[in-house]
């Protein structure tokens, strides 16, 4: 098929490179425009998306909106059989939509209508679901409302943001190539009416820990940041990093983040933690037990 291909962080790059070695002709790459980044912010910084297309020798437009005229005309002018959408970040008007011979196909990283939006696998770690997946959308207007034609399931676990990502993006991959294989045999089923659920964007607040929350929650929260933002809490002044924990089932009322013991084990509103792995601002990542052997936390400290 001819395939104008749409994304733009490293979760759509599995999908854009299924493509290509399944044979696809893709006209043209999508892609949102480079953001300030490198030293100091002052490079304009690729996105992962750009980055391979161009190692690939394919097109790339990068237009900061698709809504006007011209650039609905330049996408409608390629003649393509379909659109693949894969996080790409910006609003696909009607017009672009419709323009793609057998419209826009969407990877998508819930169990559809459960977390529609921008934060599905984080979302759905923070929620404590048991499983989540990828479907395969037929785009329509709403937000991620359209039809789904394939979907894959795997077990979220102690799995974190960055691995979920990872297994979702290779999953979305392989089932977008075998839905454009036959479109006929998986045909668009409505979603389900009930259990809609919206997953909003990640706020930054959100990543500080509030040690009132029970052990379960908390480790959820360090799971669904890790990578980025992180969650964090502060000791001595000092920003840290909680990149993984362990749950433990001793209870200290009233100690809410409190430091009960040397190994930096952490009272929360039900239950307590143990951090194994941690990065101090400015460092690497290390063990809870490196860090404290030049950073000792007493116990007692309230964080």
């Amino acid at each position: 098929m001819r395939i104008v291909f749409m994304g733009t962080p490293d979760f759509a790059v599995p999908t854009l490179d299924a493509l290509v070695a399944a044979g696809h002709e893709i006209v043209a790459v999508y892609s949102q425009p480079p953001r300030p980044g490198g030293r100091r912010g002052r490079e304009l910084t690729p996105s992962p998306v750009q980055r391979r297309a161009e190692a690939l020798g394919l097109a790339v437009r990068t237009p900061v909106s698709l809504k006007g005229a011209d650039e609905q005309a330049a996408f409608a002018a390629l003649g393509a059989d379909a659109g693949v959408v894969a996080a790409y970040g910006l609003i696909l008007p009607r017009a672009v939509l419709a323009a793609p011979r057998h419209g826009c196909l969407n990877v998508h990283g819930s169990l559809l209508p459960r977390w529609r939006g921008a934060a599905p696998v984080q979302r759905a770690i923070l929620a404590g679901d048991a499983e989540t997946g990828v479907g395969i959308m037929q785009m329509e207007a709403g937000l991620d409302t359209g039809p789904v034609r394939l979907e894959g399931r795997t077990a979220i676990g102690g799995k974190t943001a960055g691995a979920l990502t990872e297994e979702l993006a290779a999953m979305g991959a392989r089932l977008m190539v075998e839905v454009l294989g036959d479109l006929d045999r998986h045909s668009a089923a409505p979603q389900p009416d009930e259990g809609v659920t919206y997953a909003a964007k990640i706020d930054k607040a959100e990543a500080r820990i509030d040690w009132t929350r029970s052990a379960v929650e908390i480790e959820r929260l360090v799971r669904a940041m890790n990578p980025a933002p992180g969650a964090w809490f502060e000791v001595a002044g000092e920003r840290v990093k909680l990149l993984a924990a362990d749950v433990l089932p001793f209870s200290f009322p009233g100690g809410e983040g409190t430091t009960v013991d040397e190994q930096l084990t952490i009272a929360c509103g039900d239950g307590a933690i143990r951090p194994t792995l941690v990065q101090r601002a400015g460092r690497g990542v290390s063990s809870a037990e490196e860090m404290l052997r030049g950073f000792p936390v007493a116990s007692g400290t309230k964080l």
